[in-house]
């Protein structure tokens, strides 16, 4: 034994190296996430006073006669469908954009690392003053046009809609900078050659561009929908989940439930169905894209 470790193989070397990652990651995520699991089986409730008893999976079970639960996460799949192609249809433009030939680049790719390098509860509470409907941006602007103004937060489409704006807005920063790099690494040559024989601006687009983005456009497809369904820090400072309760996500619930509610048991089992719908899309997207490779 002291032998191999003086002299190793390539592959105890491989093991000693990464030991200490393996070691990290087991104590910040395996660890943590066995610890929820189990809270997820007892019906611990600090409101109570009492000690959580192990329950199975009854937590489980309650969710789905929960209408809370069942509101959130179709308020949830919502915005997930809403802002995850609009984040990836205006990063793709802004990409588009930010890889033409300026003279100077840097205030284009400057523009663009704003928006995702601001906080989310900030961007929320930026967005929430726009769309205030007293004295808001936006409808100063609509004043100004003549068209009617809104009091954007009394109704649940409108706060839908200020919602799914706030977050394109922000998302498509981090997907236009993904994409972006996956345009740099396009050759030249290739639209070259593609013009040489006659293939237009679209046709290039189509024919090049697009399928060579392909790999870029999954990496940020994948971060995007987990971070959609995990959606909380914009529609808690923009509505706090209202009007009633109309827009509030399922992390939303997973605060509620364990900082208002003190009930932790429930409040585990929604953070784990949450993770897993998010493990689900997950490998989906994977699949795909091995499929398609």
């Amino acid at each position: 034994m002291r032998r191999r470790l003086a002299d190793p193989s390539d592959r105890v070397l491989g093991v000693l190296l990464l030991s200490p990652a393996f070691l990290l990651l087991g104590g910040i995520v395996v660890y943590p996430v066995i610890r929820l699991i189990g809270l997820s089986l007892t019906d611990l409730d600090l409101s109570s006073g009492l000690p959580g008893r192990f329950v199975g999976i009854v937590n489980y079970v309650g969710l789905w006669s929960d209408p809370t639960f069942r509101q959130t996460l179709l308020t949830t799949a919502i915005l997930t469908v809403v802002t995850v192609p609009g984040g990836m249809l205006a990063g793709l433009g802004l990409a588009l954009l930010a890889n033409l030939a300026y003279r100077r680049k840097w205030p284009v790719r400057l523009a663009l690392l704003m928006p995702w390098a601001m906080p989310l509860a900030f961007t929320g509470l930026i967005f929430a003053w726009f769309f205030n409907g007293e004295y808001g941006v936006v409808n100063d602007i609509l004043r100004r046009i003549g068209l009617p103004q809104r009091i954007w937060f009394n109704s649940i489409f409108w706060s839908f809609f200020a919602i799914s704006l706030t977050i394109i807005w922000k998302s498509s920063s981090f997907v236009a900078l993904v994409l972006l790099a996956g345009l740099q690494a396009i050759p030249k040559e290739l639209y070259e050659a593609a013009a040489i024989d006659g293939a237009g601006r679209w046709r290039q687009f189509r024919a090049v561009t697009l399928p060579l983005l392909r790999p870029a456009i999954a990496v940020a497809l994948i971060f995007r929908t987990i971070t959609a369904l995990q959606t909380f820090d914009i529609p808690f400072t923009m509505t706090k989940g209202g009007p009633g309760s109309a827009t509030e996500t399922l992390a939303m619930y997973v605060y509620q439930s364990t900082v208002d509610d003190l009930a932790l048991g429930r409040g585990a089992a929604i953070a784990i169905v949450l993770a897993l719908i998010s493990l689900v899309m997950s490998v989906v997207y994977m699949r795909q894209i091995r499929a398609a490779a």
